[in-house]
């Protein structure tokens, strides 16, 4: 939680202007770069932690910086200790780039967990190294290089004081910090993905509520938010139920708990054999491991796949899905998977059928559409629809202001929230007004925000005993949609209250402007006498 922390917040603004100024103008090129030069000072300093505890406690421990390295395309060969970062850091400035660039660079390429050996990797376990081949290092020139180290360095002060300060675990706020960092990705890809604010990921997963054991993915995973919010909503619920007076609301109405400080191993294990997540993009999905990497995540299953195609096979496999999928790209007929039925090349409407067929029966998701796909009329749109209402049940229709997503887009959506295989009886809708934050592209945090009431209010739909369609949530009976063509637009819905306006009569409006007129007139005589 870093709302009050200026000095982060700066040194990350410093960070990015620094790179920018250096000749990296690409956001998404400027962050991997960060994110390599940050994973090698994390690198560093837990190996460190790691050689100071077993000198505590006198066992054994050797160091993944122990023993040589054979520099990739040479026969030399050099202690792995000057690797590392609190080593290389100190060389000359052109010494340092050169050494970074064709040294420590393939060596970080190469990282394992330390709980895996070579000979035991399995695919999953290997995913950061496989994704890491392609990965290359850039740095325009030395100087560049000597300021984002400097930097790095003030970053990492910054969160051991805060974590001493503050109470909160060193883990947490680094996690935080390269959340904050990705949040300066102001903008949209190519295919219409963005990145999705951690408020609505938060909202999410407090209406589906996962459970601990429960298998999570996203078909579309970007840099790993919904990964994360799965992750943060288990350890916070598994907190609170064990000691409530630890968790503290955070800025966005919010519960939440020091995560990493409560994380057992065997909690840990289960957590990280349950979350995947796919995405088509390599950068991202570089950015995704490493996300969940910097969040105390080790073995992070995230992977390159196209989440629609032929080669994709993970039907009914999930008990979770939380997703965001690109809103505006079309994919091509002969590359659709034979599952998908769907008469459509749109990915917005592919991807939740996509959902729908990952989940296991009875598995739950939350995602989030463009207004279009509640209204469209074209057969694919009809189909999708009824296909939720149908062969699901449709829990709840959340609507969302359209200033959610700026900077990167300025177009309406809402979040639908379905469990596989139920029947819907009747569909829950919200009209969110608004979500903490104002609706232009600076998005400031306001003190406004329905999130925290739609979650208490989806919660007890079921008592609901008043069904007010001027109101911010109602009911909407299933005979309903189906009579509106499956139409899950709220304004089809809602009942607008329009206020009475109460005129003057003409007689009364023509004396008032004949009054004006006078002391107009009058006026004017007064100032003639002084001509």
């Amino acid at each position: 939680m870093l709302q009050n922390n200026s000095s982060i917040k700066s040194l990350i603004d410093k960070l990015w202007n620094n790179f920018w100024s250096g000749g990296i103008s690409n956001p998404l090129t400027a962050i991997e770069q960060i994110t390599y030069l940050i994973f090698m000072k994390r690198l560093d300093d837990l190996e460190a932690k790691r050689e100071r505890d077993a000198e505590f406690t006198g066992e054994k421990y050797v160091s993944r910086f122990s023993g040589k390295y054979k520099v990739p395309g040479s026969s030399d060969e050099i202690d792995k200790g000057e690797l590392r970062w609190s080593n290389f850091k100190r060389r000359p400035a052109d010494e340092m780039l050169l050494h970074v660039q064709t040294k420590v660079f393939p060596f970080l390429k190469e990282f394992q967990s330390e709980s895996n050996s070579p000979a035991t990797l399995n695919a999953a376990e290997g995913l950061f190294t496989k994704h890491m081949a392609n990965a290359v290092f850039i740095m325009p020139k030395a100087s560049l290089l000597v300021e984002a180290i400097n930097i790095i360095e003030q970053l990492f002060t910054e969160i051991e004081k805060d974590a001493s300060e503050g109470g909160q675990a060193f883990q947490d706020i680094q996690g935080d910090v390269y959340e904050l960092l990705l949040s300066e990705i102001a903008s949209a890809g190519k295919n219409g993905q963005f990145r999705t604010p951690r408020h609505i990921i938060k909202l999410m997963s407090e209406l589906v509520a996962p459970q601990l054991g429960q298998r999570m993915a996203d078909p579309s995973s970007g840099t790993g938010g919904f990964i994360l919010g799965y992750y943060q909503y288990i350890l916070t619920d598994l907190v609170g139920k064990a000691d409530q007076a630890k968790l503290v609301v955070d800025e966005d109405g919010f519960e939440r708990a020091t995560m990493s400080a409560f994380l057992t191993e065997e909690v840990k294990q289960i957590l990280e054999k349950s979350m995947f997540g796919f995405d088509i993009d390599t950068t991202m999905v570089r950015l995704g491991l490493m996300n969940l990497m910097m969040h105390g995540i080790d073995e992070p299953r995230i992977d390159y796949k196209d989440t629609l195609s032929k080669s994709f096979n993970e039907d009914a496999q999930y008990d979770i899905i939380m997703a965001n999928p690109p809103f505006t790209g079309n994919i091509d007929k002969g590359d659709i998977n034979a599952s998908l039925k769907l008469p459509t090349t749109k990915t917005e409407l592919l991807f939740v059928e996509r959902i729908f067929t990952m989940l296991k029966m009875g598995g739950t998701s939350a995602v989030i559409v463009p207004q279009g796909v509640l209204f469209g009329s074209g057969n694919a749109f009809v189909a999708l629809r009824k296909m939720l209402i149908e062969k699901a049940e449709l829990k709840a229709v959340i609507a969302m202001p359209s200033g959610v997503f700026k900077p990167y887009a300025g177009v309406s959506t809402a979040i639908l929230i379905f469990t596989k295989g139920g029947e819907t009886n009747r569909v829950w809708f919200y009209d969110m007004q608004a979500d903490g934050y104002t609706l232009d592209d600076k998005r400031n945090k306001i003190d406004a925000s329905d999130l925290p009431d739609i979650v208490v209010q989806f919660k007890a739909r079921n008592n609901q005993k008043e069904n007010d369609r001027e109101a911010k949530y109602f009911f909407v009976p299933k005979a309903e949609i189906i009579e509106n063509e499956y139409d899950l637009s709220i304004s089809k819905y809602k009942e607008e209250v329009y206020e009475e306006v109460v005129y003057e009569r003409p007689k009364a409006i023509i004396v008032k402007l004949e009054s004006i007129e006078n002391g107009i007139l009058s006026g004017i005589a007064e100032l003639k006498q002084f001509v």
